[in-house]
Formats: structure tokens, C-alpha cells, sequence
């Protein structure tokens, strides 16, 4: 079984990185469950397994290897990586841990078609090329399918010679549980004793790994391990001797016949030094097991070895933690803990890899599906790239998923704790993928703000603490956060056309929308104009785009849901309010070629922008497209605002712009700015953010531009923005704000949803499609069921639509499309 066969009619969508790109890191891992990542080398790294983010976090002496023998090739043996890149700069060289000594590759490329990785090593010292295809389970609308905390490994070797070759692959990885960093030699430090057994059970032969901590603790856990395709033989502990004696002992081992002994070698008697020094400390606390593969495989020919592990650390701490001081108080016992949610599936990592085995070719058959069907998307490829790389963040540790079935988000993550706490409303307004790809996981979202965290006044919280931490922050509302929920909890409800869901955060969202009238609107126009606080981290004061479209947004969704409630007359007097909140905006902003913010003076408060040309203008606009709510104000005007933007704010080089603020894009780099004044007007302190450059923002932009089918300038944003992350400046696989895989990063769905025209309303019973261009072909997702969409012209010229269903249904009467006809192929139907 190979993806990377299968899918070789795809590689082509898929951009590269060679061992030079040594901040290529590609997640494994299942939602909420932890990573451990691939890089561009085919080496394991960033182990972040322990319910905390882990950027940098090696595992010594884990690691892939191959042996081959041939008569005359004789015996070769490398680590399964591209040879380690520059620079060599540590203060005491390579730990032993990290083998750097041995044997590698010459060259790496590496590529993802989501969620599968692949890294394909070469070297004139090997007579065999191998490809690394990695991958954990992903399957739109199953969150328990996706949310396996395991990876598979399998190596794909293809024989360059004329003659036969006997290949060994081994896997070790180290039993790494009550992990709690590292001495200063690089050894694991762990709480308890760690214990490897060989186990065999359901047809699973493997390495179960265990600890002797309470398994109530946080660092309890345990981890397994398996492989398949040839020949195994096992080593469930490496010998622990001293110095560099397990690594010596256990390569000499493999190198020798491509076979593991059982049990590692007798120690030999310590030297005279020994009785006078102590070496104690240099006899490592860590068990090593291994897994050895052996198959021959024939001139010109390839076979493939294939690797399974899988980890459950179940407890976690019940709370937010970000900064030192929680961090100490997190130690002295300060937080309760609480379960990951796979924890309530699985009771070991053992049992997780069983059911990993038995279900892997359903599972996988189910993967691929999907990514066949994400690939052969008619977007342009630097577009299905970001929408692709920015799946990720779903199982970064920007997300955790708990027992209670609650689904949580920080903004990012840093290296070691996350960042931005409590699912913050105005940043995740931007994110759209969870919402398409699993909308039970958002719909819990939405019921954490408008049950649980909404305010006796309709106030709600933009950082939601109350369900982790007992109590709920005081704070002033952000007013892009509170809109964009309101027009958010619209969107779960269509995409999804649960009632339930509506019935129970309709309370709530009808108390934010009276709120956020009284609040934001003070002269009674239904244009906000108070104090206005918003994702910036500051307040706008005075009528803007970002905000009004909001507003403009929320009452239109909240009509919808009013009518859907059975409340018609409320329904009709929010549709009207949404009709005249647009038309007063629009006469008070609208200068002939952009929304500007009417402000007497724009110095009067720090941080506005006053006539600048703001990139999130029509934001409420975006948000509103992926609540299929269709156009807030005049056409025409979305479409030359949009072009300002463009034309204003998309900067060639970011040397021009000379800023003091944070730095996401710089010198020869191009982006999308948030803000600028090509005529002049900046104010003395303009927002803090304003010379930046996000990429939720520049998706956002470039999704509302190929929506209004603006696709060269949808293109040239998209195209700026991946160029900044090209594996050696930057990881492609973590777009970053404030933090690593940024929640706002998944705007990038929104190029999805925009080209294809994409709107699921099932509550109505139809969704629709309107795409860039007549011969065209898109994926969708929505809570019933996922598959393709494909429109062409035939011979006569009519313009003929397919829509296949791929996992559940339909979920609609009716699909609207600019094609003549259509036609739905159900699930399971092979037809065409």
C-alpha cells in the first residue's frame, strides 16, 4: 500500500524542500493528541507528545536505519536521513544521542500532499533510493478517526542495482515517558522508571512502553510501538552500559548480519578507574527499543517496510497556561487536571495501535479519499498550498480537545507553552477550516461563548476561561469578536442545519446582538461608532469598515436564525436594521474608492487610522461569505475596495514600509500591509499593528477577491505570502503571529469556499455553487457529508455539473449552480 504511488499523478501540485530547508516541519499527530514532526531531512523532531507544545524537543537515540548486502555491493548501512546541515556550532559538538557520526544520505526532497509527507532520499554511497511517506489518519466529519494519537512510517526502497539485495530497515525509538526535559549531556530527564516489553496480541506484535508513575499523574502515560513488511526481529531494550556503549553495542548488532538479538550483549568488566571515579551518572535513564524488517528485494524492483507508534499521556492541566507565573503555579499543584478526549476511547497507546492495525486500510482508504479529492481542486497551486499547510493547525497544539467533548483553541503556540488564551473570538472570526472540516468541534466553540461565557447584559468575554478555569474574566467586549461569534454561530448552524445546536446558543446570541447595539451604536444609526475593541489590541473609535460590516453582518445572520426560531417579527426588524446599517455606513464612509474611518480628528485617540486604506475593511464581509449571508453592501464598491487594498497595501519589497512594529515579513520579502496612507493622514500614533503583515488578513483579502473573481490579484497575495515561508525562513506547515501554527492562519479555507463560490445552507436545503471559471473542479464539506463538484461544457456547448458524494449524504434538496444541469452521485455510486 503506497500513497505515494497512488498519488503520483498529484506530486506535480505539491511544492519542495531540499535538506537545506531545515525549518520544514511536518506534523504527525491526530486533533488534540500532540505531534511529532517530519523535517526536511526525513528525521524525527519537535516531540510534542506531552500535552505541551515542544518545539525543539528531541527524542535521542530515535531514529530509522537501513542496511543492504549484495555480493558485490557488499554491506552498506546508513541512518534513514539526508546528512546533517550546517551550522555545527554546539558548545560541546553532537550529544551521542543524536548519532550524528553515522552514516547518512547526500540529499533529501521533500514534499506533503495533506496529510501524507514524503522525503525522498538519494546518496552515490547507497545502491538503493528510499521515500519516506508519513502520515496519521484524516477524515472530514469523523473528529475520532482524525484524533488518533499515532503516526505510520513507512519506508518505500527501491533497489538501483542488477543484482538482488538483502535490505534491513530498523526502528528505535526511546521509551520517553515522565518526561521533564534534559541534563546537560542531553539525556532525557523522567520521572519514574520507564519499563519496554515485547508484546503480541489481536495478530499486533510490537513494543509496549510503560512507566511506574501513578497513572492519575500528569505524566503518566505509555507508548507502543510495530512494524510490518518482512522478517522482524526484536530488541526491547538496548544495552545500558556506560559512555557511548548501547549505541556501539546495538550498531555493531545491526550492522553485522541486518538482524536484532534479542537481548543486548553482556556488559564487560569496568575499568581500574572506575573504582576511583564515579561514573554513575553517565549510565542512561532512557529504554531504547527496536524493530528490525528484513526482505529482499530484487533488481530494479522496491519494497516497502512499514513502522507504527502510538502514545496516550491522558492528563493534562485543567486551565490556561501561558506565562511564568501560571507556570509556578501550575507546579506547586495550582490546577486540577483533566483528560484528553482520546482518552476516553483508548486505555493505552497499546490499544490505540491495535485499532490503528486492524482499521488502518479503512482508515486509509478513507485519507486518501480525501486528498484526492482536496488535490484535484481547480485553485491555483500556491492557493491549494496554503489552504493545505494550514490543515496543520487543527492538530497543532493550538488546538486540544478535552473528555467533556469541549474543543479549545489558543491564538499559537510558543516553543514551550501556548499563547493567547481562551478560543479568543475577534482572532479565531478569521478561521474557517474547523467549521467546514469537523463543525461539531466549532459548534462546541460557539456553545462554550453564547451558554456558557455570555454575560447577563448579552456581554461576552473575546477570551473564554470560565469552562477551564471556574471563572469568567472581566473584561471589555471586543466588538469585532462579539459580531463575528453572532454571524460565526449563524455559519455552524447552516453548514451543520442542526436545530438543537440553534435552540441552544439562540438565547445567547439574541442577548449579544441587543448588546452589541446598545454598546457599539450610540446615536442610534446602527453604525458603530463608541469605543470599539478589536483584534489590534486597541480600541477604534468612530464609523469603519471592519467594524460596521460586522454589525451589518450580525443582524442580517441574526435575522435568519430569529426567523428559524419561529420569532418572525424579530426576524424581520433585524433584517431591516441590517438594511439600514449598511446604507448609513456606506453614505458615511464610502470616499469613491475605499471605506475610510470617520473620525473630526484622528488624533484625538491613539491608535486609529483615520483615511488610511485598512486591509480589513470588509471583514465582516469574509466572515459573512462563509455564513453564505451574500453580499453586506453595494457590489461595486466591495470590488474597487478591494482593489485599493491591493493596489495600496500590497507591498513588493517590506524594506519600503521602515517600521518600529513587530516583524512578521522584512527586506527583500513581500506582503500584504494592514494599513497605509498613500495620500498622507497617518496619524501621529496610528494602530500598533498597522505596518504589519498577517496572514489571516492576507487570506481573508485574497479570498474575498476570488469570490468577486479578482483571481490574478486573489493570486499575487497567496503567491507574496508563501514565498515568506519557504522551508528555509520559515516552516510552510506554521504560519506565524503571535505564535507558532496561528488560528488565523486557517482564513486560508476561505480561497476554497471563494473560488468555488462555495455556500452550504442546509436549513434552507440547498447549497450552491458559482465558481471563477466554467471548467472547474472543487472539494466541499459541510456537517452532512463531503465530496467533489466538477462543471465543464460538453460538445454542444452546455455547461454540465457533477456533484459526488464521497462520505455521507447529500444533506440538500437542491444545488445551485450556473450549470445547465446536475448531477449528484451518492456515496458508494461508482458512476460518473
Amino acid at each position: 500500500m503506497s500513497a505515494y504511488t497512488d498519488f503520483s499523478d498529484l506530486h506535480h501540485r505539491a511544492r519542495t524542500y531540499d535538506e537545506r530547508a531545515t525549518e520544514a516541519a511536518f506534523l504527525l499527530g491526530g486533533i488534540g493528541t500532540g505531534n511529532v514532526s517530519i523535517g526536511s531531512r526525513g528525521e524525527l523532531r519537535d516531540w510534542e507528545i506531552f500535552n505541551w507544545p515542544g518545539k525543539g524537543n528531541y527524542m535521542p537515540f530515535t531514529f530509522f536505519a537501513i542496511r543492504t548486502e549484495s555480493e558485490a555491493t557488499g554491506v552498506k548501512a546508513a541512518i534513514l536521513e539526508a546528512e546533517i546541515q550546517p551550522p555545527h556550532d554546539k558548545s560541546h559538538g553532537y550529544y551521542n544521542g543524536e548519532l550524528a557520526g553515522l552514516p547518512r544520505f547526500r540529499t533529501s526532497r521533500m514534499w506533503s500532499l495533506y496529510p501524507y509527507v514524503f522525503v525522498e532520499l538519494t546518496s552515490p554511497d547507497m545502491p538503493v533510493s528510499v521515500v519516506l511517506e508519513a502520515f496519521t489518519p484524516f477524515v472530514p466529519l469523523d473528529e475520532d478517526a482524525s484524533g488518533m494519537p499515532a503516526a505510520i512510517v513507512r519506508y518505500h526502497v527501491r533497489n538501483l542495482t542488477g543484482e538482488p539485495l538483502k535490505v534491513s530497515v530498523v526502528g528505535s525509538l526511546t521509551n520517553a515517558l515522565g518526561f521533564e526535559g534534559y541534563d546537560v549531556f542531553g539525556n532525557l530527564k523522567l520521572e519514574g522508571t520507564p519499563s519496554n516489553e515485547l508484546r503480541t496480541e489481536d495478530g499486533v506484535t510490537g513494543l509496549d512502553y510503560r512507566t511506574d508513575i501513578d497513572p492519575a499523574a500528569e505524566r503518566a502515560g505509555t507508548m507502543a510501538f510495530s512494524g510490518r513488511g518482512g522478517t522482524a526481529t526484536y530488541r526491547p531494550e538496548w544495552l545500558q552500559g556506560q559512555w557511548t556503549d548501547n549505541a556501539e553495542d546495538f550498531w555493531d548488532d545491526f550492522v553485522s548480519d541486518g538482524a536484532l538479538d534479542r537481548f543486548h550483549a553482556v556488559e564487560s568488566v569496568g575499568s581500574e578507574l572506575d573504582k576511583f571515579l564515579d561514573f554513575s551518572y553517565l549510565r542512561l535513564r532512557e529504554r531504547i527499543g527496536s524493530i528490525c524488517l528484513v526482505q529482499p528485494v530484487g533488481p530494479g524492483a522496491a519494497s516497502t517496510f512499514e513502522f507504527m507508534f502510538s502514545w496516550h499521556i491522558p492528563n493534562r492541566p485543567k486551565g490556561w497556561i501561558e506565562v511564568d507565573a501560571e507556570l509556578d503555579r501550575h507546579r506547586e499543584g495550582g490546577y486540577d487536571l483533566i483528560r484528553n478526549h482520546y482518552a476516553l476511547t483508548y486505555e493505552s497507546a497499546w490499544s490505540v495501535l491495535i485499532d490503528l492495525v486492524t482499521r488502518l486500510e479503512s482508515l486509509e482508504e478513507r485519507t486518501r479519499r480525501f486528498t484526492r479529492a482536496l488535490y484535484e481542486t481547480s485553485v491555483p497551486d500556491v492557493s491549494l498550498e496554503a489552504i493545505a499547510d494550514n490543515l496543520t493547525v487543527i492538530r497543532s497544539h493550538t488546538c486540544f480537545w478535552l473528555e467533556d467533548g469541549v474543543f479549545y483553541g489558543w491564538e499559537g503556540i510558543r516553543a514551550h507553552v501556548g499563547c493567547g488564551t481562551g478560543n479568543v473570538n475577534h482572532v479565531w472570526n478569521y478561521a474557517q477550516s474547523v467549521a467546514y472540516l469537523f463543525p461539531r468541534l466549532e459548534q462546541s466553540m460557539r456553545r462554550t461563548e453564547f451558554v456558557t461565557e455570555i454575560g447577563p447584559e448579552g456581554d461576552l468575554p473575546f477570551r473564554s476561561r470560565q469552562s477551564l478555569d471556574g471563572e469568567r474574566w472581566k473584561m471589555v467586549p471586543a466588538a469585532d469578536g462579539e459580531l463575528g461569534s453572532i454571524v460565526r454561530a449563524c455559519r455552524e448552524w447552516k453548514i451543520s442545519g442542526d436545530g438543537a445546536f440553534l435552540r441552544e446558543v439562540w438565547p445567547g446570541v439574541r442577548s449579544a446582538v441587543e448588546f452589541a447595539k446598545r454598546a457599539w451604536d450610540t446615536d442610534g444609526d446602527l453604525v458603530p461608532d463608541s469605543q470599539q475593541n478589536n483584534t489590534y489590541d486597541i480600541e477604534f473609535y468612530g464609523p469603519n469598515g471592519m467594524m460596521a460590516t460586522f454589525m451589518v453582518a450580525a443582524l442580517q445572520a441574526a435575522a435568519e436564525m430569529a426567523v428559524a426560531m419561529g420569532e418572525e417579527e424579530l426576524g424581520a426588524s433585524y433584517a431591516h436594521e441590517a438594511e439600514e446599517s449598511a446604507k448609513n455606513f456606506d453614505a458615511q464612509c464610502w470616499n469613491g474608492e475605499f471605506y475610510i474611518q470617520k473620525l473630526r480628528d484622528v488624533n484625538e485617540y491613539r491608535y486609529q487610522f483615520g483615511t488610511g486604506i485598512h486591509s480589513d475593511q470588509l471583514l465582516g464581509q469574509f466572515v459573512a461569505d462563509n455564513a453564505g449571508l451574500g453580499h453586506l453592501l453595494p457590489e461595486e464598491h466591495i470590488r474597487t475596495a478591494l482593489g485599493s487594498i491591493v493596489a495600496a497595501n500590497a507591498v513588493d519589497h517590506l524594506r519600503s514600509v521602515g517600521t518600529v512594529q513587530r516583524v512578521y515579513a522584512l527586506d527583500d520579502e513581500p506582503g500584504l500591509v494592514l494599513c497605509s496612507w498613500p495620500v498622507g493622514g497617518r496619524p501621529r500614533f496610528p494602530f500598533g499593528y498597522a505596518d504589519e503583515v498577517w496572514t489571516g488578513v492576507e487570506y481573508g483579502v485574497a479570498s474575498l477577491l476570488a469570490r468577486e473573481g479578482m483571481v490574478e490579484e486573489s493570486e499575487r497575495i497567496v503567491t507574496a505570502l508563501r514565498s515568506r515561508y519557504d522551508g528555509v525562513s520559515r516552516n510552510p506547515w506554521s504560519e506565524i503571529e503571535a505564535g507558532y501554527h496561528y488560528a488565523r492562519s486557517m482564513a486560508s479555507y476561505g480561497l476554497l469556499t471563494g473560488f468555488s463560490g462555495f455556500v452550504a445552507d442546509l436549513p434552507a436545503g440547498y447549497m450552491s455553487f458559482d465558481p471563477v471559471r466554467d471548467e472547474y473542479r472543487t472539494f466541499w464539506s459541510h456537517g452532512a457529508g463531503w465530496g467533489t463538484y466538477e462543471q465543464s461544457r460538453d460538445a454542444a456547448g452546455a455547461l454540465r455539473a457533477v456533484v459526488t458524494v464521497l462520505e455521507g449524504s447529500l444533506g440538500v434538496d437542491r444545488v445551485a449552480s450556473p450549470a445547465d444541469s446536475v448531477i449528484v452521485v451518492p456515496a458508494g455510486d461508482s458512476a460518473r
